[in-house]
């Protein structure tokens, strides 16, 4: 499976894949409406709808989303006490988050009342930043569990060279993609921040914009067919 389009194709049929893939083009549009807001008002407000469009197409697609948390603690809680704790937190929030998302999106497209987006949202926001920080923990952990690998690898005898390298590459491949995914988190937790507790830092669309960008490339990258 070298071919690109193959891979693009098996991308895009992923749930994670198309999420990342709109949630591009809601940030772009963003950065877009605020760099031309004051010189071409008309396309401007193209790409403000563009924007919201995107960003209650991705409330469509994430329908049901917050099971994923739900049957990753049934099936694979974690290895140690630790890390079962980390993961009941970590996906306890994201739960709340998708959950009340749901009634965010509802509420933003006039099915309830409306008046409730504003609450749905910061209940959605404050579980989903209480979920990164958990996720951001556990990876951070066992990052630093692989570099002591490592070092112990390297401590092994010669004739165990082969072994060590691929256990060493096994180790690396796996950083990479929690650095990533911990990129995605704290860019989203920005996200976050700006509906928890509205400041003229996070809610810049300058801020609001890289951050959705740093998040959907990460996302890219993790769930790119390899």
């Amino acid at each position: 499976m070298n071919d690109s389009v193959d891979k693009l194709v098996i991308f895009l049929a992923k749930r994670d894949g198309i999420d990342k893939l709109v949630k591009t083009f809601q940030y772009v549009s963003k950065l877009v409406h605020w760099h031309i807001e004051t010189v071409n008002p008309n396309v401007a407000q193209r790409a403000k709808q563009w924007e919201v469009a995107s960003g209650l197409s991705r409330k469509a697609f994430r329908t049901g989303r917050f099971l994923t948390g739900f049957n990753a603690l049934r099936r694979n809680p974690g290895s140690t006490p630790t890390f079962r704790f980390l993961a009941v937190l970590a996906n306890a929030g994201e739960m709340v988050y998708f959950f009340f998302d749901h009634f965010l999106w509802l509420a933003r497209v006039g099915v309830i009342d409306t008046d409730l987006a504003r609450r749905m949202s910061f209940i959605s926001a404050f579980g989903e930043a209480l979920g990164y920080v958990f996720f951001v923990i556990s990876d951070l952990i066992i990052i630093k569990q692989g570099l002591n690998a490592q070092i112990e690898f390297s401590k092994k005898p010669e004739e165990l060279k082969d072994e060590q390298l691929e256990s060493i590459r096994k180790i690396s491949a796996d950083r990479v993609m929690r650095l990533m995914a911990i990129a995605a988190n704290v860019a989203d937790f920005i996200i976050a921040l700006a509906d928890i507790e509205p400041n003229p830092v996070c809610n810049h669309a300058v801020t609001l914009g890289i951050s959705g960008l740093v998040s959907a490339w990460a996302g890219w990258y993790r769930n790119w067919p390899t």
